[in-house]
């Protein structure tokens, strides 16, 4: 299939490139830069121009694929509007794009989904809807395609996708450790966050393009729950760093706007998508990851 991708030299999504190529599928990438665009060129993918500002740039690499896969996000946590609206013009661009077609649109989406007393399963529908939720409301809005011939598959990632280069949540609380000279969790540190390596994200994703169909949540989720205790103290050992727990009044204070997320306790089932996809994950843990350095710059 010749494939359009969003976000297509980001963290996930240059992983995402390199696993379609190797499959034998063709990309088409947006890049907003020239450096974006020749590390694409370079991976041996198509290049189009534009970003989530410019629409007409990604209606017309949706237009032009056999599919979409649209992992780009602004990811502006400190003006959360901003980011939520420019998912929520894109899902609807790319699913206005793709109506009639039945060309698959998978979509990044996550597992940040609170559920009383048990792990998230690719069974429970997402609670946000409507333009003003968490990332627009996003997944829902695009299953709203799915009754018009558009096959929308939401691509639930953990909140840790994790591995050597990593920049994102873990790389973030690993510079608050630095800073504080000390590796911090909320309260206890029973609260769990589901983790997957970058490798393992990849592999689902070109699974599912290949393997699900129209409605389908994938969970992208290789470690369902680990303690936030143990990130710390794994980020601890890997920095040298003493480990303490903060009060969670203090989270804020301690933490900036990350402490919001570290505080949650969202664990995440795939069993559902590994029976769904053959989906084995067989990437390091993240403990190994950390362990082993990943994150000591």
């Amino acid at each position: 299939m010749r494939v359009f991708v969003t976000g297509a030299s980001g963290w996930i999504g240059s992983a995402s490139v390199d696993e379609l190529l190797a499959a034998g599928h063709e990309v088409l990438g947006l890049a907003r830069s020239d450096a974006s665009a020749a590390a694409l060129e370079a991976r041996g993918a198509a290049v189009l121009r534009g970003d989530l500002d410019e629409l007409i740039s990604i209606r017309t690499g949706a237009a032009d694929a056999d599919a979409t896969i649209h992992l780009a996000n602004k990811h502006d946590f400190a003006h959360p509007a901003v980011s939520n609206k420019a998912e929520r013009d894109a899902i609807e661009t790319i699913g206005e794009t793709l109506v009639g077609s039945n060309r698959p649109f998978l979509f990044a989406s996550g597992v940040a989904i609170p559920v009383p007393d048990r792990a998230l399963t690719e069974s429970d529908a997402s609670p946000f809807s409507g333009p003003d939720a968490p990332r627009g409301g996003g997944e829902n809005r695009a299953f709203d395609f799915v009754d018009q011939g558009v096959g929308a598959v939401s691509l639930r990632f953990a909140p840790t996708v994790h591995g050597q280069g990593d920049h994102g949540f873990i790389a973030t609380i690993a510079a608050v450790a630095r800073e504080k000279g000390f590796a911090g969790y909320v309260g206890d540190g029973g609260n769990r966050w589901p983790a997957v390596h970058r490798s393992d994200a990849a592999r689902a994703v070109r699974l599912a393009l290949e393997q699900a169909t129209p409605g389908t949540i994938v969970h992208a989720v290789a470690e369902e729950g680990i303690p936030t205790r143990v990130i710390a103290e794994a980020i601890g050992r890997s920095l040298g760093l003493p480990v303490a727990s903060v009060p969670h009044e203090a989270t804020a204070g301690h933490f900036g706007w990350i402490g919001s997320f570290f505080a949650l306790d969202v664990p995440a089932s795939s069993t559902a998508t590994q029976d769904l996809l053959g989906w084995t994950p067989s990437g390091p843990t993240l403990i190994e990851d950390l362990d082993a350095g990943a994150y000591l710059r």
